[in-house]
């Protein structure tokens, strides 16, 4: 609110000058002048005027990036789904660990995204919704994907090196030759997934949930750290490896 306060009309020139010295003066003179200036100004109706309007201009932009938001969400989103899809197919990031970060965010859904050989190295996607998502060969190490969802994703090759997989649902999900050494695993669902090939040495498997592997032939279990009961004997018995240089 605009309180507008009415200045008292300022002195004669004679009275003013009657107290000032010959080298105050000429700004004594100055003082006076712009305090008649600002007597007249207080009176001057289109001040008072436009001040109302710039606080109006003020509302109405406030109005305007309340009422346009959404359109620069959905204007943000298409930006990052169009760096994520123009780089399809090509190596490096390519703002892909920007723009996927951001989504998620958002709590977009990235259901079937494609993000195949990209180096994606700390990538945060904790909860994202990666439902058949293709990260074959993409490089996840140090990423958290805490409680994702990568249900039947393509993880074929891909390097989860100190991932954070923890809680994340793996259902159906292809790790066919992929490096998890060192990865967290503790609570993931790992019911029907392929492990075949995968380096699973030194792989946190607390509490996993592990019924019905679809195939664990070739994987190398060297290490594994809180296995569930039987999980090492069963592994072995399905063809799983014990081998703890890289060979």
């Amino acid at each position: 609110m605009l309180v507008r306060e009415l200045r008292p009309q300022p002195h004669s020139w004679s009275q003013y000058r009657a107290n000032s010295t010959p080298i105050s003066l000429p700004f004594r003179a100055l003082e006076w002048t712009l305090q008649w200036s600002a007597y007249f100004l207080s009176r001057w109706a289109l001040l008072e005027v436009l001040e109302y309007l710039s606080v109006l201009s003020v509302l109405f932009a406030v109005i305007f990036y309340f009422t346009e938001s959404g359109d620069r969400q959905k204007q943000k989103h298409y930006q990052a789904w169009q760096v994520i899809n123009t780089a399809q197919g090509k190596g490096g990031s390519g703002g892909r660990i920007e723009a996927l970060q951001e989504l998620n965010l958002d709590r977009v859904p990235l259901v079937g995204v494609n993000a195949a050989g990209a180096f994606l190295q700390g990538i945060q996607l904790r909860g994202a919704n990666l439902f058949r998502a293709d990260l074959e060969a993409s490089d996840l190490r140090d990423s958290n994907l805490e409680a994702a969802d990568l249900e039947y994703a393509n993880l074929r090759s891909a390097n989860f090196r100190q991932a954070n997989l923890s809680r994340a649902k793996l259902e159906g999900a292809d790790f066919t030759d992929a490096d998890l050494v060192n990865a967290d695993l503790h609570g993931a669902d790992l019911r029907g997934t392929t492990l075949e090939n995968a380096d699973l040495r030194n792989v946190d498997l607390a509490g996993v949930q592990w019924a019905n592997i679809k195939n664990i032939a070739t994987a190398n279990i060297h290490g594994i750290r809180n296995a569930p009961e039987g999980f090492a004997a069963w592994a072995i018995q399905h063809h799983a490896v014990s081998v703890a240089a890289d060979e």
